[in-house]
Order: structure tokens, then sequence, then C-alpha cells
């Protein structure tokens, strides 16, 4: 049977394990997938005992993005931009790596919310990993603008300025984003994970706007209820784009696509 894992550290927490297996069964699938916690400054030698042993491929979780990244032999394009990776796969004497969780992303916004970014403008928080994935996918679906707001304005716009290639792409600070208003927001900041809230001012939304945030199954964070405060009427977590990412790898690996719809609706937690 094929073997596949999640690796991280810690690895408790993680859903992969019932996703894939969901998918597997669903699907028709016979493979093993398990989760695999490896020390910090062990990445590579678990990875390298789990292909040994048969491994056929992994998804990377944190805080190994990074490391998987370096372990890789051949990358994407989308990898590379996104500076780190989310999924290997094992053939031969190649480690082939990706980076879904961008577009696990923008196909939970557009197909499953319903939300085309195509001519609307999008506000992007944060500098780091998670942000980055997503600014390739977000500029292939050709927003009239893409802002993306950091602490620190000057990584904000190292970052457009290396993502201008790829379409509309502004870097700003927090207090520089005026009373600009925006039809999708998008909370890609570590924040909420300490039940804090970003520097953002309601004037961001309109009721008619979308609040996502990244962080999945703690109900109404702070990033939420300040938008549903806004009167924003559209608010989800980040629940579908953790199935959808899944899903990527998964036909990735098995050149089947699996239905994302019944393990979005098991997983998502009421955001009240």
């Amino acid at each position: 049977m094929d073997r596949y894992a999640v690796i991280g550290s810690p690895i408790g927490h993680t859903k992969s394990p019932l996703i894939h297996t969901a998918f597997a069964k669903n699907s028709g699938q016979a493979l093993e997938y398990t989760a695999l916690e490896a020390p910090l400054g062990g990445f590579a030698a678990a990875a390298t005992a789990f292909r040994e042993a048969g491994g056929r491929g992994m998804n990377v979780t944190a805080p190994f993005k990074l490391d998987a990244f370096a372990y890789a032999t051949d990358l994407t394009d989308r990898a590379h931009l996104a500076g780190a990776v989310n999924a290997l796969k094992f053939e031969g004497g190649k480690v082939y790596a990706d980076n879904f969780d961008g577009v696990g992303l923008l196909r939970d916004v557009e197909q499953n919310l319903g939300r085309l970014m195509c001519g609307k403008r999008v506000l992007l928080m944060g500098g780091g990993g998670a942000a980055r994935g997503a600014l390739q996918p977000f500029l292939a679906a050709q927003p009239a603008e893409l802002v993306l707001v950091n602490r620190t304005a000057e990584k904000a716009q190292a970052l457009a300025a290396q993502f201008a290639p790829y379409g509309n792409i502004v870097g700003l600070g927090y207090a520089d984003l005026d009373h600009r208003s925006f039809d999708i927001v998008v909370n890609a900041t570590s924040a909420s994970l300490r039940s804090e809230l970003p520097p953002v001012h309601t004037d961001v939304f309109r009721p008619d706007s979308l609040a996502y945030e990244l962080a999945y199954g703690k109900g109404l964070t702070p990033f939420l209820r300040l938008a549903q405060g806004a009167g924003v009427g559209r608010l989800a977590d980040g629940v579908g784009m953790l199935v959808e990412q899944a899903a990527k790898a998964f036909f990735w690996w098995r050149g089947v696509r699996p239905d994302t719809r019944p393990m979005i609706a098991q997983l998502t937690v009421p955001l009240t």
C-alpha cells in the first residue's frame, strides 16, 4: 500500500490524516496516511527515513516549509515564488515540491464562496509565508488591485515589487490604507492565533465584502468580530482552504480529484 504523511512539529492538532483518509476512501484509492512529528532541525533526516521506508509523498506544515524548500530537488514556479513548500512527491531520486496553500485559498474563495476576484479590489494582510503563498494565485485571478499590507511597510513594498510582473499589486503599511475599502479582505497574519486583532480599521470593509480568516476552527476571531461589527454579511474561516489545498496535493499524487464538500461540511465550525 502506498504511504503518505504530514510532517510538522508539533503535529497532534493536524486534520490531514482525517482528510486524506476520507479522500482515499471516497475515491477508491488504496493508501495509508499518517502524521509524522520531527524535532526542530530534524526535517531532512525524518523525510529521508520516510522515503527510504517506501513513502511516496508528504504534506509539510509548520515549522518545516522552508526546510522542505531546501530539501527539494525540483521546485515548481509557484513554490519558488512562494519561497516555501507544503507538499512533496518522491519519485526515484527526485523530490518534487509544490505549494498548494495559495491555490487552495483561491479555490475556496471563488468556487466554494462564490466570490470571483477578477476586477475586484482585494486586501491581503500579512507578510509571512501564508501571504506570500497567496500572492501569485491571487494575481493570476486578475483583481483590479491587490493591496498587500504589513506592519512593516518596507516588507510589503518589497514583496509587491517582487510580484509586480504578475499583476497589479501595491504594498503598504497599515497607516497608509487611509479610507480605502475592498471587496475581499483576507487576514493572513498570525494575530488570530494569539487572539489578537491586526491593526486594521473598519473602513476597509463594505457591507457586501467577504471577510476571510485563514485561521480555522476558532469561531469568531477578533478579525471576524471586527468585520461583523462593521456590518459585513459574509464571513469565512480557513477550513475550506485547508481542505482544498489537501485536495490539490491528493490530485498531484494520485491523479484523482476528490470531492471536497463533505469534508468542508464536517470540519466547519459555526462562526458565532
